[in-house]
């Protein structure tokens, strides 16, 4: 059976120490057929050059954005029906998309598959999972989503810039729109990310915890939204 493309996005900003590791990992894995798509966020040191160094790898330069609109430009722009994540700081093993696209291709109704995470060096603090017990819990960018389903539920929300100029993460806001829509996410026992921390980590330390304020208020407005369009019907169609 002819396999789906699977489109690897890798966002990045200023990761000149560590995006050569990102991108070679990505490219090692042994599912074929893949394309590894890395979208720039507006980096300021040598990243750009290092991407662009290698061949294959599909380069998107966009200004500052945070990472989660990086992500969806690189989701408008994949070519496969699966789409894959993987940070510029991180590493994946050889058998990701084997152990998770393998686990959609065998289960049709299944849209979401999350994995487990391995911390390279953990940072102080972290709490463990109480199902896994893994450090941190489950990593949300571990994911390998169907690409529709994506397009359907809008991508992944703006982040959140605060005081200090840097993105806050809203990436759990998603796992709850899937369920909005009725998709429910997978979690499989293999490690499917290698984590690493080095003090500028956009989500170090943000598994799947307690969802942040802002992201519970749009939760909350959608769904008051949802029951006025059932309560005024008609309303709604004349709008």
């Amino acid at each position: 059976m002819e396999r789906p493309l699977v489109s690897i996005v890798m966002p990045v900003y200023n990761s000149e120490a560590f995006v050569a590791e990102a991108l070679d990992s990505a490219l090692a894995q042994d599912y074929e057929p893949f394309e590894l798509i890395a979208v720039d966020d507006g980096s300021t040191d040598s990243s750009a050059a290092i991407v662009q160094s290698y061949p294959g790898v599909r380069y998107i330069l966009q200004e500052n954005s945070g990472p989660s609109a990086a992500r969806n430009v690189g989701i408008e722009a994949a070519r496969g029906e699966i789409v894959a994540f993987v940070d510029a700081d991180d590493v994946v093993p050889s058998d990701k998309l084997s152990v998770q696209v393998g686990y959609l291709l065998e289960h049709p109704d299944a849209v979401c598959v999350l994995g487990r995470q391995h911390w390279m060096n953990p940072p102080e603090g972290l709490a463990r999972d109480r199902v896994w017990g893994d450090l941190d819990g489950i990593p949300i960018m571990s994911m390998v989503v169907r690409r529709s389903v994506m397009l359907e539920i809008g991508g992944y929300a703006p982040e959140v810039l605060g005081p200090d100029g840097r993105y806050r993460a809203t990436d759990l806001e998603l796992l709850v729109r899937l369920r909005e829509y009725g998709y429910k996410h997978v979690v499989l026992p293999e490690i499917v990310l290698h984590r690493r921390h080095h003090g500028g980590n956009l989500v170090a330390g943000h598994g799947l915890g307690p969802l942040p304020a802002a992201s519970l208020k749009q939760k909350l407005d959608r769904e008051r939204a949802r029951r006025a369009a059932l309560a005024h019907p008609q309303e709604q169609e004349q709008m």
